[in-house]
């Protein structure tokens, strides 16, 4: 099933999501000291191209710099990108299709607002550690 959804979310909307990742990357690499941004958001691409059957984690040793990071991040591409997850959202929900996808593109709000102090992992490893 997840491949099905995986499937169908990469041609609603999955390409031209990752394609926001990797076009706000490359503005990242451009001004060189935002590098780390740019790493954040290639890595958040291939999760907005292929997201089921993965998710996110709070990494325990995210600090302080991570913190600052995210604020920067908000500042300059987060807002931009989760508008665009809101927006895909919405007009995807319009379908009863549409309806899961339309509520995974609500679950990537929170990373593409805060990605830094995050890890991608598969759903099955989600709480490995918490046991």
């Amino acid at each position: 099933m997840k491949f099905i959804l995986n499937i169908i979310w990469l041609v609603l909307c999955g390409f031209w999501m990752a394609i926001g990742y990797v076009v706000a990357g490359l503005i990242c690499f451009v001004l060189i000291v935002t590098i780390p941004f740019g790493i954040a958001s290639f890595r958040i691409a291939g999760y907005a191209l292929w997201p089921f059957g993965r998710t996110t984690v709070e990494r325990r040793d995210a600090g302080a710099g991570s913190l600052i990071g995210n604020i920067i991040w908000f500042v300059f591409a987060g807002w931009w990108l989760a508008l665009g997850h809101i927006v895909t959202g919405v007009a995807l929900c319009c379908t009863i299709i549409g309806i899961p996808l339309g509520i995974a593109n609500f679950k990537l709000i929170p990373v593409s607002l805060f990605p830094l102090g995050r890890e991608i992992v598969p759903t099955d490893q989600a709480f490995a550690g918490y046991r």
